[in-house]
C-alpha cells in the first residue's frame, strides 16, 4: 500500500512538496525526513535565527512549538490519506489547504541544545473530520527536548 501511496502523484508526494515548500518551514530550514500513512517526521540545522536565549544558544520556545505543531499537521494530513486517494491533485491540495490545528500541547522538557534536530509524529486517532497526533523534538544526540499532543481538523 505505502509504496503505490508514494508513486508520481501520489496524495503523500502532494503533501510532501507542499510542506516542505511552504515559506515558513523553509525560514525554520525544516525539511520532510520521512512521510507515512501513521507517521510523519522532519529535520532542521541550528541556525542564529533561531536562538532563544543568546546566553546559553538555546532554540527558542516558540520555535520548538512551531515545528511539533507543524509536525502534528502533516502527521494528520498524512493520516487523512486514504480518503484522498481517490481524489485529483487538485483535490487533494485544496483539502489539504483545509487542515488546520484546533489544540495544541506542549511539555518542554530540556533546554532545546543541539547541532541537529529531529521531530516525528504519530498518529493517535483519525476520524473523518478530526485526527489527533503525538509528536517529539529530539536533537542529534537523540536527547528528548520537547513533546506535544496535536488535534487537528482534517475533514
Amino acid at each position: 500500500m505505502l509504496a503505490s501511496a508514494q508513486g508520481i502523484n501520489s496524495p503523500l508526494k502532494i503533501v510532501r512538496e507542499v510542506y516542505d515548500n511552504l515559506p515558513f518551514n523553509r525560514l525554520l530550514g525544516l525539511k520532510v525526513e520521512f512521510l507515512e500513512i501513521d507517521r510523519a517526521g522532519f529535520c532542521f540545522s541550528m541556525k542564529n535565527e533561531l536562538i532563544g536565549n543568546t546566553v546559553h544558544g538555546i532554540l527558542h520556545g516558540g520555535v520548538i512549538s512551531t515545528v511539533l505543531d507543524t509536525t502534528g499537521g502533516i502527521t494528520a494530513t498524512a493520516s487523512a490519506i486514504e480518503r484522498m486517494k481517490d481524489l485529483s491533485n487538485d483535490e487533494v491540495a485544496k483539502l489539504i489547504s483545509r487542515i488546520g490545528t484546533i489544540d495544541m500541547r506542549v511539555d518542554y522538557l530540556r533546554p532545546g541544545r543541539g547541532i541537529q534536530f529531529h521531530s516525528t509524529g504519530t498518529v493517535m486517532r483519525t476520524g473523518r473530520k478530526v485526527a489527533v497526533t503525538r509528536m517529539e523534538l529530539k536533537n542529534e544526540e537523540n536527547v528528548l527536548i520537547a513533546v506535544g499532543t496535536g488535534t487537528y481538523i482534517v475533514g
